[in-house]
């Protein structure tokens, strides 16, 4: 049998924790910074979840991650 391809698009954007979630980076943290109050850039800053209809999407897209 041979090997799945890994979508490297997708490789590149979300990495799995070890319980299966996947993690992404947030969007609108890349211009137009001077408008955004100085908490919503932080919170920006920081990982999120995917939520769970997209995970299973994406370990489709990623077999082996």
């Amino acid at each position: 049998m041979p090997k799945i391809k890994t979508s490297r698009s997708a490789a590149k954007r979300f990495k799995f924790t070890k319980t299966g979630k996947a993690k992404h980076k947030r969007a609108y943290l890349r211009h137009l910074l001077t408008s955004k109050s100085r908490g919503r850039k932080r919170r920006l800053g920081q990982a999120a979840m995917l939520n769970k209809t997209d995970t299973a999407m994406l370990h489709r897209l990623m077999p082996y991650g």
